[in-house]
């Protein structure tokens, strides 16, 4: 399991939006999540990703069948290989948690929340 640390942290730590990424029988699935809310829920051991659910109902649906998922941030704050700027893509598995520790958590935080979304990174990579 890869260590979201170094560049791709600090890229994390500053991300305005973060990209999440599912695979469903109808294809590829989008949506997104403010960087601001992942921050406030904290990285657990550098591996996992904690996103409040407020929706993401497709997103569910895709991972209850391939729970595979990609995650993808950028912030100009970084400088890059080729000026400012630079990205930071996660791969691993997602699920989502109505109950337990980071639910609570969660719905703490984000009184809106219906559940959390889990990640647990297995690699990481820069981007840009």
């Amino acid at each position: 399991m890869a260590r979201i640390e170094k560049t791709c942290r600090e890229v994390l730590d500053k991300a305005e939006w973060v990209a999440i990424a599912t695979t469903g029988s109808d294809g590829p699935h989008l949506a997104a999540t403010w960087g601001e809310y992942i921050r406030a829920l904290g990285i657990r051991n550098d591996k996992i990703v904690l996103v409040p659910a407020g929706g993401y109902q497709k997103t569910e649906q895709n991972l209850a069948k391939d729970n595979r998922i990609e995650m993808l941030c950028a912030t100009r704050q970084v400088q890059g290989t080729h000026g400012p700027g630079k990205g930071c893509r996660m791969r691993g598995t997602g699920q989502f948690q109505t109950s337990g520790e980071f639910a609570k958590a969660a719905k703490e935080k984000f009184p809106w929340a219906r559940a959390v979304l889990v990640v647990k990174v297995e690699e990481v990579s820069e981007q840009l």
